[in-house]
């Protein structure tokens, strides 16, 4: 019956969706394209960009070689795996490695560009690897944390590059969580974590005892971004210690102070971009406001930037990477209506080159304005987010409530497929930065700890109710819908707030919160506290967990649920799903449970993410229209 009926309203769809003739209704692939060429990355020389490609149906690195084209050439060719990251070592060596992060077996290879040879770095083995603050040689060697001696704690060794193995080079003590390389290849600075306390440790060099020279609450942060040129002692970080808003500064590593703030602004964080450790220097930062803005600090990138400027003077850019003698920059465009590019400009040749059309197939249509809006939550606090009307000017919009994921991020200005397919099916998105998300300092982050259930909620309903005495939301026609903490707040909302809306979309949402905690795995271990914090202790605040777990709820559920859930996904258990869903349906709501069991938290298949988006389809048009 659901097929039949789904059809029909494929049908109906086509002929007028939410009250109004569609003057174009873009196919579903259409928005979800993948590009062909992606993770484009300079050599050290800026002489070539390696990047990856499909061949036989997996990706694969191949070199762009832009001083000599006709030496440009695939460089590696597996047919049934794919490269899944990689990185310039030299200018002549690619590391590159074919594990999925935390689900295979490590397989990590160099391979010499000019010779294609390429051989294995360590034997292929069941542990995870992680890379330090920069990802490059270091006098024939490459630094890096494995988990091989135990699973919840990662050493730090060196990997010698000509495939000999590694050499341990610092045993973990056990609270260690990041390690930072000074520009002699050296680490002289470690950071531990208890989750909600951490401690920044410094040493002269390499063998002596760490000293504690920094110490932060779980209020105040300190990003470290690489050294200062020219000295193993300073470093540049982010920094929002004595002030609301991460600031970029320059410290004195042995004493753990400030000495320089290079840029700060009082509406917004500096975000973590723009630092190149082969510059040893930020070249650029960037604050999210209305849209992204960019602040060019080096001289040399400042004449480069303003040239390109000029050329794509309608679009947002984002500068991707730069090689260390400003050679050659690689750089995106886009706008909220556009995808854009990814090209890369050559000073020497004074020439721009697109490397590949962000999704070509969108070219020259016609799509949604994405506008930052703002309003009042109920005890006074500016929230701000985003709302993309569609094409077609009405009285009153069917309404999506896009709720991101996390709690944790932040939803920004530019270009998104999902949000631009929901707009194009008539539907205007509203999308929240609720108390809790990144970006808009430190009070306001933590304002949402130990509210997933109460303000952090509150925030999204209040922004649907002003969206409806703005006259903007048709308040018989409203969805919500997410992903992960999202999917939690759509099921929340199915629970607590079934008369604001129509209907709720799910994608492992979490369902019961006893087992997000149970899932945690063990090399996430030491951040436990602070997600007590944040979230609440399941032990401690039983009562707490169970008010606040849908999974509880669910004989409170009178709207319609679009549910996805994924076999692996390790925060949301199928048996709480399956839970969830029968007691929905005991009491005769509507629900379309959709179950991969190949999936994890988001669905990566293409095919998968096809059918999931004419799901979408299809039941939002069964209950909006």
């Amino acid at each position: 019956m659901w097929l039949i009926k789904r059809l029909n309203i494929y049908i109906l769809f086509f002929l007028c969706s939410c009250g109004g003739a569609q003057d174009s209704t873009i196919p579903i692939p259409d928005f979800f394209e993948k590009a062909e060429k992606t993770s484009f990355k300079l050599s050290p020389d800026g002489s070539k960009i390696a990047y990856l490609g499909l061949e036989d149906h997996c990706r694969n690195i191949f070199v762009l070689d832009i001083v000599n084209p006709d030496s440009s050439k695939q460089l590696t060719y597996q047919d049934n795996m794919n490269v899944q990251y990689f990185f310039w070592a030299t200018n002549d060596s690619i590391v590159y490695s074919n594990s999925q992060s935390f689900e295979d077996s490590l397989r990590l290879y160099t391979i010499d560009v000019r010779y294609e040879l390429s051989k294995p770095l360590i034997p292929v083995d069941d542990h995870q690897i992680r890379w330090l603050n920069t990802s490059r040689a270091f006098g024939g060697n490459i630094l890096a944390l494995m988990n091989r001696r135990d699973s919840s704690v990662f050493d730090l060794y060196r990997i010698r590059l000509d495939g000999t193995g590694s050499t341990l080079i610092d045993q973990n003590p056990g609270n260690f969580s990041s390690w930072f390389a000074s520009n002699d290849g050296k680490v002289r600075l470690v950071m531990s974590s208890d989750s909600v306390e951490e401690t920044f440790w410094y040493r002269v060099e390499e063998g002596m005892p760490f000293i504690n020279v920094i110490k932060t609450d779980f209020e105040s942060t300190i990003f470290p971004l690489g050294p200062v040129r020219g000295n193993v002692n300073s470093m540049y970080a982010l920094s929002n210690m004595g002030r609301d808003k991460l600031a970029l500064v320059e410290m004195e590593i042995q004493y753990g102070r400030e000495t320089k703030v290079i840029l700060a602004d009082q509406d917004a964080d500096v975000n973590r971009e723009g630092y190149f450790f082969s510059h040893e220097e930020p070249l650029f930062s960037t604050v999210y406001k209305n849209h992204k803005e960019v602040v060019i600090h080096n001289p040399k990138l400042a004449q480069i930037y303003r040239y390109i400027r000029k050329k794509f003077s309608d679009y947002s850019i984002d500068v991707l990477d730069v090689d260390s003698m400003f050679n050659t920059v690689i750089f995106k465009t886009y706008t909220d209506r556009n995808p854009g590019s990814i090209y890369y400009y050559h000073v020497a040749k004074d020439k721009v080159v697109e490397l590949t059309a962000q999704n070509p197939k969108l070219s020259g249509k016609s799509l949604g304005q994405m506008k930052e809006v703002s309003y009042y939550s109920r005890d006074g606090r500016t929230i701000k987010g985003y709302l993309t009307y569609p094409l077609k000017e009405q009285k009153s919009y069917p309404v999506v409530v896009l709720v991101h994921d996390g709690p944790n991020r932040r939803d920004v200005w530019g270009f998104n497929a999902e949000v631009q397919f929901l707009a194009n099916r008539g539907y205007a998105v509203f999308q929240v930065n609720y108390r809790g998300s990144t970006g808009f300092g430190k009070e306001f982050f933590t304002a949402g700890f130990k509210q997933w259930g109460g303000e952090i909620q509150n925030d999204i309903s209040d922004g649907v109710t002003w969206l409806i005495h703005q006259g903007i939301a048709d308040k018989t026609r409203i969805a919500i819908m997410g992903a992960g903490f999202g999917g939690y707040s759509a099921l929340y909302a199915a629970c607590f707030n079934p008369t604001l809306y129509k209907c709720a979309i799910s994608s492992s949402g979490y369902i019961n919160l006893f087992t997000y905690f149970k899932e945690i795995p063990p090399y996430y271990q030491q951040y436990l506290k602070l997600y007590h914090r944040i979230i609440g202790n399941p032990t401690k605040e039983y009562e707490l967990f169970k008010a606040i777990s849908p999974l509880f709820h669910a004989e409170k559920v009178s709207i319609p649920i679009l549910f996805f859930q994924g076999g692996k996904d390790k925060h949301s258990s199928v048996t709480d799903a399956n839970q969830f869903i029968q007691k929905v349906k005991n009491r005769d709501v509507p629900v379309r449970y959709v179950y991969k069991e190949e999936e994890g938290k988001r669905f990566r298949k293409a095919e998968n993410i096809i059918e999931y988006y004419q799901e979408v389809e299809a039941f939002l048009a069964s209950y909006l229209n």
